[in-house]
């Protein structure tokens, strides 16, 4: 029981704790925030001398015991590299439920807008109706398919060991486009092919003009291939529906072309994922991408 002495006393030492004297301000930024153990290499396109540049994350170790790492390449690197890397560490755990590849972006030029990049760099072609597209510089998917896999594919293998059966692309939207043509003209580039809500809308559908062509021409396509859409990616009512463009249906009907071909050597699988729309679906998409490839 306290007595008037004690209660003096200890009213006393709570009057003789230290106070703030003003609230705290903050300091003057130090610099911008960079992603740990992360490079940048400045990789000029060989003939127009556009500065791209390809970002790496290679993890800790040498990878198997060939010397050779498993390695993920991603589009539209500005929004897809630090999503990847995040989930390469939660989802990965440090190769335990993933193999601890390096991560791979093709990034633009700096100072260019991504989505000026993305227009010129991964739509195959001029659109032929021009009204419903908006910006320019559409179809440049030709050139730069050719740096990534003359330039970009080569000059980060050599550099960082990584082991072509184990070489995977993962795109979205647009990148997944540019991704499906790489797997029409150079499917032997990479290993795993991820295209997530792949944009076989664009020009027409002219992505299956490609792939028809390719079949006139190939008995084999030696690829493994893993699509995925949101559920939303259709037209329907509703707020989260597409108003004009079955994102669903394009993605079942690339698969259904693909496997009546009966390639030997392709195997190909597509999910239509619960509760996700364009916007929100690629994290979930990309991780059980990864999860299938690695």
């Amino acid at each position: 029981m306290l007595n008037r002495r004690s209660l003096l006393t200890a009213t006393a030492g709570l009057a003789a704790a230290p106070t703030w004297a003003a609230p705290a301000l903050l300091p003057d930024a130090t610099g911008p925030y960079a992603l740990p153990n992360t490079a940048v290499h400045l990789l000029p396109h060989p003939v127009s001398q556009r500065p791209y540049e390809v970002w790496v994350d290679a993890p800790p170790g040498q990878g198997s015991a060939a010397g050779l790492r498993p390695a993920v390449f991603v589009t539209d690197a500005p929004y897809a590299f630090p999503v990847l890397r995040a989930l390469r560490a939660r989802v990965g755990q440090q190769g335990r439920n993933l193999a601890d590849f390096v991560l791979v972006g093709l990034a633009g030029p700096p100072g260019e807008a991504p989505a000026a990049m993305r227009n010129r760099d991964y739509t195959p072609t001029a659109p032929r109706e021009r009204s419903s597209y908006g910006g320019e510089g559409y179809g440049g998917a030709a050139a730069y398919l050719r740096y990534v896999a003359e330039v970009a594919v080569p000059a980060v293998s050599s550099r960082y060991r990584l082991d072509p059966r184990r070489r995977v692309i993962l795109g979205h939207s647009y990148g997944a486009l540019f991704a499906a043509q790489v797997l029409l003209e150079r499917p032997e580039l990479f290993s795993h092919y991820v295209l997530g809500s792949p944009s076989y809308w664009f020009d027409g559908g002219v992505m299956f003009e490609r792939e028809a062509a390719y079949a006139r021409n190939h008995r084999d396509l030696a690829a493994r291939v893993f699509q995925y859409v949101g559920a939303y990616e259709t037209v329907r009512p509703g707020p989260r529906y597409n108003r004009q463009r079955d994102l669903v249906a394009d993605m079942r009907r690339f698969e259904r072309a693909l496997r009546s071909r009966r390639y030997p050597s392709l195997s190909i699988e597509s999910h239509v994922i619960a509760d996700e729309d364009h916007l929100t679906v690629a994290p979930t998409g990309a991780t059980r991408g990864l999860l299938w490839a690695l």
